[in-house]
């Protein structure tokens, strides 16, 4: 018990310590490292002693060959930083935990603004990305104190490479401080990101492992390829020498034979003679097939796809490229949510630990990403006002969601109606038609049609009184002008439904019918009325 206690305070010490200066400066050594660049000379042999020292929890190697794959391969740096700047693109908040409360909500609030104003807190996120090629990515932080607030000014990238894993936890990350298990990192120093590219321990996580063989492939064949060129198209030089010639002689025809091809001169001693044979013959094919392999092989595992990449020109299709582009969007959620847990866990929960007495880090924001891809608003535009028409309750902080569109305040439970909006022209006539066709005639024992155009006069002018000549206007002029002239040179009714179509594009067959027939029976029951006016009835 008196040794967890111990343990405790240490840590606190060590916690107050990081607030005021960062750990790496007690190992003064650390910073005076140069990288020994094992990419140079490197073999399978050589790769294969590298991975498994790495896997004992010496990881120096490793993280050094991993440096010089992404700055000796222009293939894997691209790659490697689409996949990480993808993460940028996207907008992120902090979230408050469930049913928060007013307080939870303000704090959320306050811890975003903490982070907004960070500076460059977008290059935070594209260091600790790195850990999606090296397993993990150690970010030391300076702090500093503004008013009665403790808030980080600085985050350091610390090379892999300052890192060991103990023998006895290799999921344990330490500093190299000389000692055998390394120290344990300060409480309040570091933001570090774990990322599992894949599952293992955390030196075999990183996706720099699985693209390190084809790397050493790749480096093979173009040194070949390099070569061939080199001598490509060159005739064989065979040099001839007589019997009894001295060593000197020799050297001297040798010499000339391998810098005539250059400089297309030379000498040589009397007696001996230069021959050149046919040219030498081959391809390239081979060598640009091995560096194809490998790179497509490279993409496959950082970005899950080829034809994002790179096109060959026989089965790159739209097609098979959006599909591609769908499996680098779930590359993208995966390190977005992994991304968010560690600035969640790493950085919001220790700002408000130290800034607000009593927080209970149970009921801590979270920091969220929006990965979500908005759809097609054309198809939900033609899709929704079917769905609600025939009763489908859609909430609207839904549809807001789905389409990407910001939701009003206090908006959260409106539904969308049915049809198109009450104050629309289409709706407007909608309305008159039914009222007109509902009415009630006086009691007869024989209505003639007279009496129904009567009656169903009073009752049009009736409705017609009660909007407003503005709204009146609004209604009929959208309606009716733009389309009343090509009506009147339609022949038939497919050709009036055509010229409806092409007036209203949003409109389905059903509703075009439906408004040529009100169309219609208003026009005929106003030239009715009108004949009636004329005649004085």
């Amino acid at each position: 018990m008196s040794k967890k206690k111990d343990l405790e305070k240490l840590k606190k010490r060590e916690a107050k310590i990081a607030l005021e200066q960062q750990q790496s400066a007690e190992v003064w050594s650390l910073a005076r490292e140069f990288a020994d660049h094992p990419a140079r000379g490197l073999t399978p042999q050589k790769l294969y002693n590298i991975l498994t020292a790495a896997e004992q929890g010496d990881i120096v190697a490793q993280s050094n060959l991993f440096l010089d794959m992404e700055e000796r391969d222009g293939h894997i740096y691209c790659e490697m930083s689409k996949r990480k700047r993808a993460l940028l693109t996207l907008d992120w908040h902090i979230e408050p935990p469930k049913n928060a409360t007013t307080a939870e909500k303000a704090l959320a609030a306050e811890a975003q603004e903490w982070l907004e104003n960070i500076d460059d807190f977008e290059d935070v996120m594209l260091d600790a990305l790195d850990g999606i090629g090296h397993g993990f990515a150690a970010l030391e932080v300076e702090w500093e104190l503004l008013g009665n607030l403790q808030l980080p000014c600085k985050f350091h990238h610390r090379p892999q490479s300052w890192f060991q894993t103990p023998i006895d936890n290799l999921n344990d990350l330490r500093l190299r401080d000389g000692t055998m298990e390394g120290a344990e990192l300060w409480p309040l120093g570091w933001l570090v990101h774990k990322h599992k590219a894949k599952s293992g321990y955390l030196t075999r996580s990183g996706l720099h492992r699985v693209l390190c063989w084809p790397y050493l492939f790749k480096n093979y064949s173009v040194r070949d390829l390099a070569e061939f060129l080199e001598i490509y198209g060159l005739p064989l030089r065979l040099g001839k020498y007589p019997s009894g010639a001295t060593e000197k002689e020799k050297t001297t025809l040798l010499r000339a034979v391998t810098q005539i091809g250059h400089a297309a001169a030379g000498i040589i001693p009397q007696g001996m003679m230069i021959d050149f044979q046919e040219a030498a013959k081959g391809s390239h094919d081979p060598f640009q097939a091995m560096i194809d392999w490998c790179e497509k092989t490279q993409s496959k595992a950082i970005l899950g796809g080829t034809l994002t990449t790179q096109a060959d020109g026989k089965t790159s299709t739209n097609a098979l490229g959006n599909v591609h582009n769908e499996v680098r969007h779930d590359l993208l959620t995966a390190d977005a949510k992994q991304l968010s847990s560690t600035l969640t866990r790493g950085l919001i929960i220790p700002l408000l630990s130290i800034n607000k007495a009593g927080f209970d880090p149970s009921r801590a924001p979270r920091f969220v990403f929006n990965t979500q891809e908005p759809e097609d608003i054309k198809l939900f535009s033609e899709a929704i006002p079917k769905l609600v028409g025939v009763g489908m309750q859609i909430p609207t902080q839904w549809a807001h969601e789905k389409l990407g569109i910001p939701l009003p305040e206090n908006d959260t439970v409106a539904v969308l109606k049915s049809g198109t909006s009450q104050n629309s022209p289409t709706a407007a006539l909608s309305t008159v038609v039914a009222a007109l066709k509902q009415e009630p005639l006086a009691p007869s024992s024989n209505p003639t049609e007279d009496d129904k155009v009567t009656k169903n006069a009073s009752v049009l002018f009736e409705l017609i009184d009660k909007i407003p000549d503005e709204k009146l206007q609004s209604v009929i002029e959208p309606l009716l002008l733009p389309v009343i002239s090509k009506l009147k040179s339609a022949s038939n009714e497919n050709e009036r439904l055509s010229v409806l179509a092409e007036a209203y594009p949003t409109m389905d067959d059903g509703q075009l019918i439906e408004t040529l027939g009100d169309l219609l029976f208003i026009a005929d029951l106003w030239g009715r009325l009108s004949v009636q006016e004329e005649l004085g009835q």
